[in-house]
């Protein structure tokens, strides 16, 4: 029994030893973790107190905008169409119908979206993109609503024919411009000097156009599907899709009754683009749409006449604000700064006049 106890006695005493070793051992330990953990906390604190980095400043162009103006960059006027883009054309005719103050940014094609579209809007250092984003946000901003008065019926019909109009007839004309370039510059009186603001002869503008513009356009065309068909059968679908507009608006003013929706301002911006082809070319879907399509050519004309009163202005003098007060010519300037010029003189000469006499009778004092 003795040998047993005196056998556990050591291992007892060592355990009791490695126990308090180990306390020592977490005691000195204990405060460099501490410190350690007490570095981390007020890390993680810091990092809570340290703020956001500021917002990049907005990447606009027209650093001196004017609150609620909204600055439009678009395509150059021409002597046949305000713009040859359709999409630039109902953004514009929606800023006209709902009297929403713009400007057009004479740009001459140097700028682009950061989507890399035109158009595009700068609004309240803003930018907005793709006409249809610009439509809904400008009519959310300015509170207004081209469809507000539409059934759920009407719209959804509205939705299926600007869907047909944007993805499917758009195509038909761009496939004709594509395929037909020198037509369509002669066709659109497009001035490639004007447009670009470049003083590189038109001739020689012309050919790097139509090698650039025709084999792009070509090849989104076929990418699109629709330039796998012939001449023949695309202009055949140009004249369904008119047929359907024809058919639907009927007898009415507008699509929907005597107030134009988001449906007639996208089905003016693109049916313009065919019937204002100037004559001196042949353009077969054109001449289909004046000679079958009656109710089409007359609510071209009525939307023309609300939306662009002065499109003879702009297509005469190709200026990109007609709409907004001509700035006062230099000249007249120049005429009113000149009388307060000979104001001044006279002023002077007064002033002269009276010194010379005040010295006069101090002469004739001091004679005396």
């Amino acid at each position: 029994m003795s040998a047993e106890v005196v056998e556990k006695k050591p291992v007892v005493g060592e355990e009791i030893k490695k126990e308090a070793e180990g306390d020592e051992a977490k005691k000195v330990e204990s405060p460099e973790k501490k410190k350690d953990e007490k570095e981390e906390k007020e890390g993680k604190d810091e990092k809570k107190e340290v703020a956001p980095p500021p917002p990049p400043p907005p990447r606009v162009h027209k650093a001196d905008f004017e609150k609620d103006v909204v600055y439009l960059y678009q395509f150059c006027r021409t002597p046949v169409l305000p713009s040859l883009s359709p999409y630039s054309l109902k953004v514009e005719s929606f800023l006209r119908l709902y009297d929403i103050k713009y400007e057009n940014v004479d740009h001459k094609l140097r700028y682009k979206s950061a989507k890399g579209q035109l158009p595009f809007v700068e609004l309240n250092g803003e930018e907005i993109a793709d006409s249809a984003v610009i439509v809904q946000k400008l009519s959310q901003h300015f509170g207004v609503d081209p469809d507000g008065n539409l059934r759920t019926d009407e719209k959804n019909v509205s939705h299926a024919l600007i869907s047909m109009i944007e993805n499917h007839l758009c195509w038909v004309y761009v496939y004709w411009r594509s395929k037909n370039p020198d037509a369509m510059i002669k066709g659109c009186k497009l001035s490639l000097q004007h447009a670009l603001g470049s003083r590189i002869p038109n001739g020689v503008l012309n050919i790097v156009f139509k090698l650039t513009y025709s084999r792009k356009g070509v090849k989104k065309v076929k990418a699109h599907g629709l330039g796998v068909h012939s001449p023949e059968e695309i202009l055949e679908l140009g004249k369904q899709d008119l047929k359907v507009l024809e058919d639907t608006l009927g007898n009415k003013d507008f699509f929907f009754g005597d107030k134009p929706s988001n449906l007639d301002i996208v089905t003016f911006s693109n049916l313009s683009q065919i019937a204002y082809v100037d004559k001196c070319v042949e353009y077969d879907l054109r001449d289909w749409m004046l000679e079958n399509c009656p109710n089409l050519n007359g609510f071209l004309a009525r939307m023309k006449e609300r939306c662009f009163p002065d499109w003879d202005t702009i297509c005469t003098s190709l200026k990109m604000n007609t709409h907004l007060p001509e700035p006062e010519p230099e000249e007249k300037k120049d005429e009113e700064k000149e009388p307060a010029k000979e104001k001044e003189g006279e002023k002077g000469d007064e002033i002269k006049a009276e010194g010379e006499k005040k010295e006069e009778v101090k002469a004739a004092e001091e004679a005396k």
